[in-house]
This record gives C-alpha cells, sequence and structure tokens, in this order.
C-alpha cells in the first residue's frame, strides 16, 4: 500500500467519529500538556534564578566564617595571598539606614563594600561610574544607588549621578546607578566604600559577608576547597568545627544545588503526568479494539482483494500513531499556553522576577517520539488482532 493511501485511509478512519477520537485522545493530550507546562516553567523559573541571583557569574565565590571572632577588612588582602587563587577578596557589612532626597525618603539596607564587590556579585553599573581607589582609601562621602531605589527617591525620570543624598544624618554624591541582581546585594537599595560605612554607619571594621573573585582559567571546585582549607588552618579550627562554622559556596556550587532541586521537582511532576498517558494509551487501545470489532467485514473484504496481513497492521498502527501524534499536537499547544499564564502568575508571589516560559525544539521531538512510542505499544496489539483475522469468516461476520 502506498504511503498516500495509507494517509486517506487513516484520515477517513479517524474523521468517521470524531467525538470519539476525541475523547480517546484526552488522557494525552492532558498528559502531555502537564509534561509541556512543568518542562517550560520549570526551565524558565531556572533561568530567571540564575539571572537574578547572580549565577551567571562562574567565578565569583560567597564565602562566611563564623570562626568565633569578626573577620576584619584589613585580613582579606592576607587571606587572599594565602590561598592564592582569587583576583581579590571583598568584604561587605550591611546597615538599615533612611536615604533621603528632598521631601522623597525609603527605609533601605546600605552596604559598605570593598573594591571590586559589584563585579564579583554580578553588578552592572548603568549609569556613572564605581568609586575610585582614592575613594575607597579615604571614605569618601559618595555612593551607589540602586536602579528602584533612585526611582523612588530621586523620580523616575531623573538621573540622580552628580546629586546629593542623605544617608542617616551626613549627605552623599551619587556617583552611580546599579542594577545588582547577585545574592548578597540583591536586597540593597545603596553602597558606600567600606571605610566609610566602618565610620560613619557601623562603627567598625568587621564584614559580615566576603565575596571572592576566583583568577582567570581556576577550576572551581579546586578553589572552593583550597579555601577551606586555608580558613580552617587560618583560624585555628578542627575539623569538625570547621564544617559547621565555614562556608564556602560557588555559584557553580549553587546552580548545581539549584539544578537537582529542579530536576527533582520536575521528575516527579513527569512520573504524574505519565499515569495520565498510561490511561490514554490504554483508551486508545481499547478504541483501536473497538474499530476492528467494527470493521471486520471492511477487513475481510480487503484481504479478498489482496490485501496483506503486513498491510491492514500498517493501517492500524497508523491510526493508531495518527490518535496519539493528534493528542500530542494538542497537548504541546495547551501546554505552552498553560506555562504562559502561570508564568504571568509567577510574578504575583515572586516579586520583582520575571519569569519567561522556557521553549524548546528538542521538547516538541521529544513530544514526538513519546507519542508515536505510544502510538506503537498500544495499537500494536488491535493491529496484529486485525492482520490474523481469516477474510472468508470475517466477510460472512454479522
Amino acid at each position: 500500500m502506498k504511503l498516500r493511501d495509507l494517509l486517506l485511509e487513516t484520515w477517513s478512519a479517524l474523521t468517521a467519529n470524531k467525538g470519539r477520537s476525541m475523547l480517546t485522545i484526552l488522557g494525552i493530550v492532558i498528559g502531555i500538556a502537564a509534561v509541556i507546562t512543568m518542562t517550560a516553567l520549570i526551565g524558565g523559573i531556572k533561568q530567571s534564578l540564575v539571572s537574578e541571583l547572580g549565577l551567571n557569574q562562574s567565578r565569583a565565590v560567597m564565602i562566611y566564617a563564623n570562626a568565633g571572632r569578626t573577620v576584619t577588612v584589613d585580613e582579606l588582602d592576607k587571606i587572599s595571598q594565602g590561598i592564592g587563587k582569587y583576583e581579590y577578596l571583598s568584604g561587605a557589612q550591611g546597615s538599615s539606614a533612611q536615604l533621603t532626597s528632598g521631601k522623597k525618603q525609603t527605609s533601605t539596607t546600605v552596604l559598605g563594600v570593598g573594591k571590586g564587590f559589584v563585579t564579583a556579585n554580578g553588578g552592572k553599573i548603568v549609569s556613572g561610574r564605581d568609586f575610585t581607589d582614592e575613594e575607597y582609601a579615604s571614605g569618601a562621602m559618595v555612593a551607589l544607588i540602586e536602579k528602584n531605589t533612585a526611582s523612588k527617591i530621586f523620580g523616575a525620570d531623573t538621573n540622580p549621578v552628580g546629586k546629593a543624598m542623605s544617608i542617616g544624618n551626613d549627605q552623599y554624591t551619587v556617583v552611580g546607578v546599579v542594577e545588582m541582581s547577585g545574592l548578597l546585594g540583591g536586597s540593597s537599595g545603596a553602597w558606600v566604600p567600606f571605610n566609610t560605612s566602618a565610620t560613619r554607619l557601623t562603627g567598625n571594621n568587621g564584614v559580615d559577608s566576603i565575596v571572592g573573585y576566583a583568577k582567570e582559567g581556576e577550576d572551581m571546585g579546586t578553589v572552593q576547597q583550597e579555601t577551606k582549607k586555608y580558613l580552617q588552618s587560618y583560624f585555628n579550627l578542627p575539623p569538625d568545627r570547621a564544617q559547621e562554622e565555614i562556608y564556602v559556596e560557588t555559584m557553580e556550587s549553587v546552580q548545581n544545588q539549584l539544578d537537582s532541586m529542579l530536576m527533582a521537582f520536575q521528575i516527579m511532576m513527569t512520573m504524574v503526568a505519565s499515569i495520565s498517558l498510561l490511561v490514554g494509551g490504554i483508551g486508545i487501545m481499547n478504541m483501536m479494539l473497538t474499530n476492528v470489532t467494527e470493521r471486520i467485514r471492511e477487513i475481510g473484504l480487503r484481504k479478498a482483494l489482496g490485501a496483506r496481513s503486513a498491510d491492514i497492521t500498517k493501517q492500524f498502527l497508523m491510526e493508531s500513531v495518527a490518535l496519539c501524534l493528534s493528542g500530542g499536537i494538542i497537548g504541546t499547544v495547551f501546554g505552552y499556553l498553560g506555562a504562559w499564564g502561570l508564568a504571568q502568575g509567577a510574578g504575583l508571589f515572586l516579586p520583582g522576577m520575571t519569569v519567561t516560559p522556557a521553549f524548546s525544539v528538542a521538547t516538541v521531538v521529544i513530544v514526538v517520539a513519546i507519542c508515536t512510542i505510544i502510538g506503537i505499544v498500544f495499537g500494536y496489539g488491535p493491529a496484529r488482532r486485525a492482520a490474523k483475522l481469516d477474510p472468508v469468516e470475517s466477510l460472512h461476520y454479522q
């Protein structure tokens, strides 16, 4: 039988009873739609988190050392040189303060930061400049302001660079506007040089957190291990205590943890959707068995006119696969629409985060493969049953 004739026969058989065909593929539609929705949504959430948390800064390292004493900013150069894997280590200390410009004000976290903190933490200066070496060293009264915070106190249409604002009781000059997405800087509204913060805001030179930027070409796993090993020796901690009090995390390891969590969730949801696909496959098998019973005389006539058993098998397998592919196509469309709708609603639960569903050609190819396999597996039994019918008995079937 020619492919063209086979396709025409398949189309005719499926459209003969549209209502039954649509009900039969419902399980396939639901299963595929669920898989597509979860895959696209989880992919979009992952991309957003990578961007929002600064995980694309693969050379950045977060360090927390709770060794029974405060690490001071003066120790960072010594620690960096001792480890030998970093371009620099940058400390930060935070404090809550009121930012004021004219009659507008807002409460926020102000970070006192060392050189290179913005770069290491995945920030981007969208207007103005970073602090100069002299401003870092002298504790100058200058500040960087976060983009959305700048809009609140200066207005959305005003460029705050060069303008004055108050942080607490002191006046600062804004030298740059920052779009910050990193783990340490995402909730901060302003940044000042570390020495400025130490003398004007906190009254101490202890660092709350440390961000390092590894040298080009360094293996991040090695950097992580060497940092832990050095800090354990530096603070003279026993191994068990060091395990609890020294935390070193690379952006790479954070992303791997995130990938594992999202993958586990996706596998769980796929298993749930697989139940629907199984039910859909059984439904298709039942429909194909019904079709064989209803078309026994047609099968007998075709065999009497010269159709081979292989031709009958091909026709019923084609019908089964076509049903599954139809369900897969409809499910894919509904799945992407569902992912888009849920992504729009994600903004209500994740303020400030924009989730864009991840659409993939590979996913569509996988859907086609899954639907084809389901069609063959659940359609083979009815197809073989049809092919084995005796033409004489079939023609006399009432």
